[in-house]
């Protein structure tokens, strides 16, 4: 059974038992025995003397059947709702004693998952890497005409890289406690180049705390040897402790550094930290972070750097997951202040761009693309000096290059990428919903409608709907589902759970992979309603709501 579901490929019918019986995941046996009964009765094999539709009742029929048998059963009940319909098949669950809950079934399937977790992370492992490249812009702003006037070419602002930094690491896991880590880098800044490599080695030793060893050598400092624990002092406070020996031509160099963090509260974090080597320093700051906004302030002493600083991100509830951020820092060698906002490009992608303004570091454009687990950063240094049209220029300019490159190109590419994809999935699934359709005729065919004098669906459609603003290539993808709809009413009521309408009897998926409703025309009482449904919600008619209103005709729901 664990070699059956660690199979990558494992995939998940699309058939919904819930749906097809028309009930709710949370659906006692009582009402899952009403929904069986009512829909044996409109399928049942006998009710029919021609051969065609006999063998078509009897297979819904069986369908009806199936979804029963599996739901009414906790042990299957839990196994269907933890792996879908294909879970049902997978050989080995006869080894799962059949007095165990729903409960502890999904505690076994969650400890399969750990397992196979575990054995993924000894074979793989996780890179993580820098690239900055910093480009010297200042001849566009600092310039001297006079200057460039006599030199040849002196026309031209000259743009330069001036200094560059990579860096690469590798996890690999040893044990399930044990964890190698070998990272390294290589930076260059005015012809002037150096790098270094790291060996670290990695225990958890408890649940409550790690500790690691780390080697490095580099070109120029010289051999490292280090030693780090964490340890988790309460539930609400932990401890982080770190020695180091440096081996450089002047001699050895130690250096230790103390960390203690608490939370104040849920969104809240403490830290106080004491350095002692080459910058000895004590650091205390405030961390506050909520689903909307993100606050620090932090005050160091230190020899020679103390300042004090404050940062602010607002976080906007977008898809996008936009923020805009700025920070102000002040400290013996001058003030920054820095301003930008962060966007998410892509599934994997995010970009940002920051502009720093200080004194006497002047103003300097940050451009940063994280991709999955990698990050590249261009800081361009526009001018040693505060001028206002470097601070307009590094504002303006970032924002009308990505709302023209947004507009232009990662619009249409995200949009053609979709319809790639649609296109995709209406191919790969093109016999199942040939299928589902066939059945769909089938329930329609075999149910006699018999309206009741409470309620009557005069008009229901499904699927995707057009409105008069849409383009006029575009075309409504819907079916004709009155017939079904009618013969689910119940004491002049009709009642929809939260799920696919598409597993519905009589229902099939008329456009895979897009957003689809459910309208409908019903009389209730000798006034006609007319109600809007999104495809996932719950429905329950008749109703006083906000969807419903009374019509003086009856009108007609498509526009090609």
């Amino acid at each position: 059974m664990a070699a059956s579901l660690d199979d990558d490929d494992f995939e998940f019918d699309n058939q919904d038992y819930y749906s097809l019986l028309n009930v709710r995941k949370e659906a006692t046996l009582e009402e899952l025995k009403a929904s069986y009964r009512r829909l044996c009765m409109l399928y049942h094999p006998d009710k029919h003397r021609d051969p065609e539709l006999k063998s078509q009742a009897e297979q819904l029929f069986n369908q009806v059947h199936q979804a029963y048998e599996v739901l009414s059963d906790a042990h299957s009940r839990a196994i269907y709702d933890i792996f879908g319909k294909k879970g049902l098949e997978v050989e080995g669950w006869e080894v799962v004693e059949r007095k165990r809950t729903p409960a502890e079934i999904r505690e076994e399937y969650e400890r399969l998952q750990r397992e196979r977790e575990e054995r993924r992370l000894q074979q793989r492992t996780n890179p993580k890497g820098t690239i900055s490249v910093g480009v010297d812009a200042t001849d566009l702003f600092d310039r001297y005409d006079e200057d460039f006037e006599e030199m040849p070419g002196g026309g031209f602002p000259h743009i330069e890289i001036n200094k560059m930094h990579i860096s690469q690491s590798i996890e690999a896991p040893l044990t399930n406690s044990d964890t190698a880590v070998l990272s390294g880098s290589l930076s260059t800044h005015n012809g002037n180049g150096g790098g270094n490599i790291n060996m670290t080695v990695r225990r958890v030793t408890s649940a409550k705390g790690w500790g690691e060893l780390e080697l490095g050598a580099g070109d120029i400092l010289g051999p490292l040897i280090g030693l780090k624990v964490f340890r988790n002092l309460t539930s609400r406070c932990f401890l982080t402790a770190q020695c180091g020996l440096q081996f450089s031509p002047r001699g050895l160099r130690p250096s230790c550094s103390l960390m203690t963090a608490r939370h104040l509260d849920q969104n809240t974090m403490g830290y106080l930290q004491w350095r002692w080597g080459p910058n000895s320093a004590m650091t205390t700051s405030l961390v506050r972070d909520t689903k909307s906004s993100h606050f620090t302030l932090a005050l160091q002493l230190g020899v020679p750097h103390s300042y004090l600083m404050m940062s602010y991100q607002y976080k906007f509830q977008d898809e996008d997951q936009t923020k805009v951020k700025g920070s102000v820092k002040t400290g013996w060698f001058g003030t920054v202040v820095e301003y930008g906002a962060e966007r998410k490009i892509s599934r994997h992608s995010v970009l940002s761009a920051t502009v720093s303004i200080g004194v006497p570091q002047g103003v300097t454009l940050k451009i940063k693309l994280a991709r999955a687990s990698q990050t590249y950063l261009f800081p361009v240094h526009l001018t040693d000096q505060l001028l206002p049209s470097a601070v307009f220029y590094a504002t303006v300019g970032p924002l009308l290059v990505y709302m023209a490159i947004h507009r232009l190109i990662v619009i249409p590419y995200t949009q053609a990428q979709k319809e790639q994809d649609l296109e995709l999935q209406r191919k790969s699934s093109a016999t199942d919903i040939a299928k589902k359709k066939h059945e769909a005729e089938s329930a329609v065919t075999l149910r006699t409608v018999c309206y009741c004098p409470g309620l009557i669906i005069l008009n229901a459609w499904y699927g995707k709907f057009v409105s008069d603003t849409s383009q006029k290539q575009e075309k409504a993808k819907v079916i004709d589902v009155t017939v079904p709809l009618q013969c689910l009413v119940k004491d002049s009521k009709l009642i929809l759970t939260e799920a696919s309408k598409a597993g519905l009897p009589g229902f099939y998926d008329p456009c895979v992979g897009e957003e689809k409703s459910l309208k409908l025309l019903y009389q209730f009482r000798g006034v006609m309603h007319q109600v809007i449904s999104a495809d996932t919600e719950s429905l329950r008619i008749p109703k006083q709501c906000q969807y419903a209103a009374t019509l003086p005709r009856r009108p007609s729901f498509l526009i090609i």
